[in-house]
């Protein structure tokens, strides 16, 4: 009988018997105690046997209804089952089908039945903390919604993660829209509702992701305003809404970008702050009247929508006309007179005198009421020229006779017809007075026919 070599398939030349005296021993403890992964491997088999904590990319083999057979290029398929198959969406597990590829996590390579132990939902999370980490390196705007709250602000899910938005990183317009509420009670009407995020902390190990919807907002703001730049022209009449309110404007959202509405752009009429007019929320028409695309700025305005109450106030006054005025102050560059009730023009230095002269005081005191020509009305900035020293100018001769005889003939236009409606109403006066006296007097009484008393004739 041959005696097999029991060297055969160990790696070791049975030419050298001391070679052979020591290393059987040891082949044969080191089989005993590698794996089968180990052994196979010096075979020449190279399977690929996984290691706990590893995700794989593997293929379902089989969808039963307790179970998930997934193959990841071992000996047999691996197993999700128990709870984890209870933690999958329903959504996600009803596109699980054979063939469909899914990331996998090794939760076990070997249980007592000798089937390797896998993890869907883990390897997701895995997944997503890689994907937290890009959004955190790029600034890439998350979209998401709003799915608790706690005292400290709201939760928000990025995938499987939850993650944290501090009140101090919730938007201004998202708070606005809150009502005074107690504790965590005012956050709850957020419940449900959409949310832009981006991320600005990662912890892995601490399983902490803090989000940020103040700054999701604002570089969106951003690329939306690059866009609207490229199109806005100055002219353009937009609507928009109060995002904010300050002593110096407003500022209007107008699709997406912030515009600002200076406070001498707000309205025509003198304030002090723009908070007693409009409030956070408020829709409102602007117009573009500057655009600043090397420093991204839109200047808006909305009195320049609404009808200037001053050209109301003007529209009896003409360049050249004369009018009389009362100095309300001086200046070391001219007068100022009140000309009607709430109308005032500026008598400069140069307007006060043909003699040259350092100060209004010269000429005039404040108090005192002095016929003065318009000689300019400055609509766009709404400002009226005055001068003194143009009242008997000869260059305006003509224009004074002119307009002298056009008030002359309005004074008897006026004049005449206050006769006509005077003579008319005396008329309807006379008439109704006559027709009261004939109805009463004791003649037509006595010539009124009584009837059965009539006077018999042949």
């Amino acid at each position: 009988m041959e005696i097999q070599d029991p060297t055969r398939g160990l790696g070791v030349e049975p030419s050298d018997p001391n070679k052979v005296e020591n290393s059987i021993p040891n082949e044969i403890n080191s089989a005993e105690q590698n794996s089968m992964e180990s052994l196979l491997g010096k075979e020449g088999l190279g399977l690929d046997f996984p290691k706990a904590g590893e995700i794989r990319q593997g293929v379902i083999a089989a969808v039963k209804e307790n179970e998930i057979l997934v193959s990841i290029g071992t000996k047999s398929e691996g197993v999700i089952s128990g709870r984890e198959l209870d933690n999958i969406p329903p959504e996600e597990r009803a596109s699980f089908q054979p063939g469909v590829e899914i990331p996998v996590y090794v939760l076990n390579p070997e249980d007592d039945n000798g089937n390797v132990v896998l993890s869907y939902t883990r390897a997701a999370e895995q997944q997503d903390w890689n994907n937290v980490h890009e959004y955190l390196a790029s600034g890439e705007v998350i979209q998401s919604k709003v799915v608790g709250f706690n005292k400290g602000g709201l939760l928000v899910p990025v995938g499987r993660l939850r993650g944290f938005v501090p009140a101090s990183q919730i938007s201004a317009v998202r708070r606005a829209k809150l009502e005074d509420g107690e504790g965590t009670q005012q956050w709850e009407k957020m419940i449900g509702e959409p949310i832009q995020v981006r991320v600005i902390e990662v912890d892995r190990e601490r399983r902490r992701l803090i989000l940020s919807e103040r700054l999701a907002i604002q570089e969106t703001r951003e690329s939306l305003k690059d866009r609207l730049l490229d199109e806005l022209r100055e002219g353009d009449v937009r609507r928009g809404r109060v995002t904010s309110v300050a002593d110096f404007g407003i500022f209007v959202n107008i699709e997406g970008a912030d515009g600002l509405v200076h406070l001498s752009e707000v309205s025509w009429e003198r304030i002090t702050t723009p908070k007693n007019l409009y409030k956070v929320g408020d829709e409102v028409q602007v117009k573009v009247i500057s655009i600043d695309r090397e420093r991204k700025r839109i200047g808006l305005s909305i009195r320049q929508l609404q009808e200037d109450p001053w050209l109301k106030k003007v529209a009896h006054l003409k360049e050249g006309q004369l009018i009389e005025g009362k100095i309300t102050h001086l200046t070391k560059f001219g007068a100022f007179a009140r000309i009607g009730e709430d109308l005032e023009g500026l008598i400069h230095l140069s307007e006060l005198s043909d003699q040259h002269i350092n100060h209004p005081k010269e000429v005039v005191k404040e108090g005192e009421t002095l016929t003065l020509r318009i000689i300019k009305i400055d609509a766009e900035r709404r400002r009226i020229g005055l001068s003194l020293r143009k009242v008997d100018s000869a260059a305006y001769a003509d224009l004074d006779w002119k307009m002298a005889l056009a008030e002359e003939v309005q004074e008897i236009v006026e004049e005449k017809s206050s006769s006509v409606s005077h003579a008319e109403e005396m008329g309807n006066i006379v008439e109704e007075a006559g027709s009261a006296s004939a109805s009463q007097s004791p003649l037509a009484e006595s010539q009124a026919p009584v009837e059965g008393n009539e006077e018999k004739t042949d």
